[in-house]
């Protein structure tokens, strides 16, 4: 039989950093090696899932020592290699990408091994045009397409409005800053919002995927679950047809998952099985169920989901940037740094007509005279309290 795609599943029941080198390198050799995939000189970005200031041990993050892991792969391959993702946090209005580097280890990483940290809310941005029906604009991370090589780093977590969250998702924080906002409102349910990321995976290009599976997230994920040791490493050139693998050790299918239903018919790689290949430590008549995995509560509810109060909060939280004149001395580099040219020169006046929330100017200002307003009051005092996590 002529398998469409082949998903790699390695037994990994640690961080040790020989054993997640060998058993990546393993698995690549199976699908052809690192010259199928790099070459020296080559630049590769490694999109991690850094959903937000979270330590590695939580789960809720690509785990640093995974990500040390392919850096030392690379840079042995000759490449020059960047740690990029945005933040969560956009549905709040809050933009923790730097604080989440530090706490997450990739600062770090980048730095004890010759790495680059690429800060999605910083680097500017590219428009494509959605292939969807979404009418907003789509705008993505510059580094995405500088990059030669792409190479998508998911981490197998539950999601309690998703279900679940793996390849196919993770490149949602392709999307840089506040913008994420607008499309969970454009598409606040999980079908239509598997368009917004089908778009995104038809606008730019993922050469490879190797999913974080030692330690999963369990229960109410992404950021609220349990670790689970789930003791895996999945690797692909396609992101469904690894995810289909990945759901199938939860005895669910793409169907069960409205984000990979969608994707899946918009032709994002291959969702049945009986289409993939299995190779590694594992074959395709062997596919290992996680035993005693939780499901976010949500799973098989009959309850029908509010999406109209998710609306209704992201309009609550709505925020821009807003250059503080007080704290501005003129040295216009946000002005310089916006990809929209919505700023005034002269006022510091934002267009918001034009500006698309990437957080460039908030991010790249040298005296911290970009602050992030709320346009409702009330929730500007909210958010005072919590303020401290993000600082």
């Amino acid at each position: 039989m002529n398998f469409l795609s082949k998903v790699i599943i390695q037994e990994c029941n640690s961080y040790d950093l020989e054993k997640v080198t060998d058993k990546i390198n393993n698995g690549i050799e199976r699908l052809g090696g690192w010259k199928q995939f790099v070459r020296p000189g080559d630049k590769v970005l490694l999109k991690v899932n850094l959903i937000g200031p979270k330590p590695s041990e939580s789960a809720a993050v690509t785990h640093s020592e995974f990500v040390r892991a392919l850096v030392r792969i690379l840079k042995r391959q000759e490449c020059i290699v960047w740690i990029g993702d945005s933040a969560g946090g956009a549905i709040a209005g809050i933009a923790p990408t730097a604080q989440s580097f530090h706490v997450a280890g990739y600062e770090n990483i980048a730095k004890e091994e010759g790495a680059l940290v690429k800060n999605f809310d910083r680097e500017g941005v590219v428009e494509v045009c959605p292939e969807s029906n979404s009418q907003e604009k789509m705008y993505l991370a510059k580094p995405i397409f500088d990059a030669d090589v792409v190479i998508n780093l998911p981490k197998f977590k539950t999601h309690t409005a998703a279900i679940y969250t793996g390849a196919v998702k993770n490149v949602f924080g392709c999307i840089p800053g506040l913008r994420k906002a607008k499309y969970h409102k454009v598409a606040p349910d999980p079908e239509s919002f598997g368009d917004i990321i089908a778009d995104i995976h038809k606008a730019a290009k993922f050469h490879l995927h190797i999913m974080d599976a030692i330690i999963a997230m369990q229960g109410e994920g992404p950021t609220a679950g349990e670790p689970y040791a789930a003791n895996k490493i999945l690797i692909s050139t396609d992101p469904m047809a690894l995810d289909a693998v990945a759901v199938h050790m939860l005895q669910m299918d793409v169907s069960d998952v409205p984000i990979l239903k969608t994707a899946y018919k918009r032709g994002i790689g291959e969702g049945l099985l009986q289409n993939i290949a299995v190779e590694g430590d594992y074959m395709s008549a062997s596919i290992p169920i996680l035993k005693d995995f939780k499901l976010p509560e949500r799973f098989g509810s009959t309850k029908k989901q509010n999406y109209k109060a998710l609306v209704k909060v992201i309009d609550f939280f709505k925020t821009r940037p807003k250059v503080n004149l007080k704290k501005c001395k003129s040295c216009n580099v946000c002005v310089e740094s916006c990809p929209m040219e919505a700023i005034d020169k002269a006022t510091k006046k934002i267009d918001y007509s034009k500006c698309i929330e990437c957080m460039c100017c908030h991010e790249l200002c040298m005296h911290k005279a970009v602050d992030l307003k709320k346009d409702n009051p009330v929730a500007n005092v909210m958010m005072k309290f919590n303020r401290s996590k993000y600082k």
